[in-house]
């Protein structure tokens, strides 16, 4: 899925150099829990191959998935907002390969070059709300006496 919210597009040449200098390649298998509601957001990662599950708790039942993640997404954004903690879960649903970055690194460079700092929210805030955008449509096609119609 190619949108303004993956890295190669939303960021400019100069800043994604810059932020992948940091990037350490990393592999999970299939059914790997990279972080859990409520833990640490001290890393987060940009998929080069398979998919990742967000899901969140629900009390006596599985963890209800609310967004599937693929090549080029950015998996996990709580990182950049106080309190720095997850608001969702995420598992890898396949292998999968990925960037992983550490957010203290990133987080210091963005607070030492303000348009660094500035790209990187503006990336991360785009991510954001595409996300809460899809999840509003999800939960007209599930709840509105029509479904979403156009949105």
């Amino acid at each position: 899925m190619i949108s303004a919210t993956t890295m190669n597009t939303a960021l400019e040449p100069a800043h994604r150099e810059r932020l992948m200098r940091l990037a350490r390649p990393v592999s999970f298998e299939a059914g790997t829990r990279l972080f859990e509601e409520g833990g640490r957001a001290d890393r987060f990662w940009i998929v080069r191959t398979g998919t990742v599950a967000l899901h969140m708790h629900v009390p006596g039942r599985r963890p209800a998935v609310v967004e599937s993640l693929g090549p080029g997404q950015l998996v996990g954004w709580s990182w950049h907002f106080p309190p720095y903690l997850w608001h969702l879960g995420a598992e890898t649903t396949s292998p999968i390969r990925a960037w992983e970055f550490d957010t203290e690194t990133v987080r210091a460079m963005c607070a030492e070059d303000a348009e660094f700092g500035r790209s990187i929210a503006v990336w991360v805030g785009r991510v954001a709300a595409q996300r809460l955008h899809a999840t509003r449509v999800r939960l007209l096609d599930l709840y509105a006496p029509y479904g979403s119609g156009d949105v």
